[in-house]
């Protein structure tokens, strides 16, 4: 199995299921469109669901559209409770085996990348964490976002494996010269071109190269 000098993984349905904390999440997010823009709860569950499909991200749209201070609301619907997750020492143990650098990459922001992976046990295996405040609010799929991960930790691509459970996020990675892996319990069939591993789930794929 290849090697890679670094290793970047998505964090939300990648290395822990979003399914318990997005509740909350999701939940916060339309209570802060509903008070900002002056929305009925229905009207602002379809903002925040149509910005998310559009652009990667509800904030995305927010910003673009309503002029909401993005800081503020990642950090208000972030103010959850992770007491829901908890430490994964198998999953733990596969990262901290891996050689080179660890990186997360997410769409998330206001503190959530960092609070997720200390429930996870997993707050002090990685190198860096690039966010979508980081990225300057370009969200995955927008090659703005990609841009912002070389840049900001000078990774190689053509060295570098990029790990995802959303297809739509690997194929821009796939063009800059990344090695990507879907994880995820549905194999694409025809798997697309720039899909080079998939598994099951992190752990699965992780097996392959420790």
């Amino acid at each position: 199995m290849r090697l890679f000098s670094a290793w970047v993984f998505d964090l939300d349905n990648t290395l822990y299921p979003v399914a318990h904390l997005y509740k909350e999440i999701g939940a916060r997010m339309t209570a802060y469109i509903a008070r900002a823009l002056a929305l009925e709860q229905s009207e602002a569950f379809a903002l925040r669901e149509r910005y998310f499909h559009q652009y990667g991200a509800t904030v995305a749209g927010l910003a673009q559209h309503h002029g909401v201070d993005a800081h503020d609301f990642l950090a208000d619907v972030h103010d959850a409770d992770y007491s829901v997750l908890s430490p994964d020492p198998e999953l733990a143990e596969l990262i901290e085996s891996l050689p080179g650098r660890k990186i997360i990459f997410t769409n998330g922001g206001g503190g959530h990348a960092e609070r997720a992976l200390e429930r996870l046990g997993l707050g002090s295996l990685f190198d860096a964490i690039v966010d979508i405040e980081r990225c300057g609010l370009a969200p995955k799929p927008q090659e703005a976002a990609y841009a912002a991960l070389i840049g900001a930790c000078g990774i190689d691509p053509s060295k570098t494996l990029l790990i995802e459970d959303t297809l739509r996020n690997l194929e821009p990675a796939h063009a800059l010269g990344f090695a990507t892996a879907l994880v995820g319990p549905v194999h694409p069939e025809p798997r697309p071109a720039y899909v080079d591993y998939w598994a099951r789930d992190v752990k699965e794929l992780l097996r392959a190269f420790v």
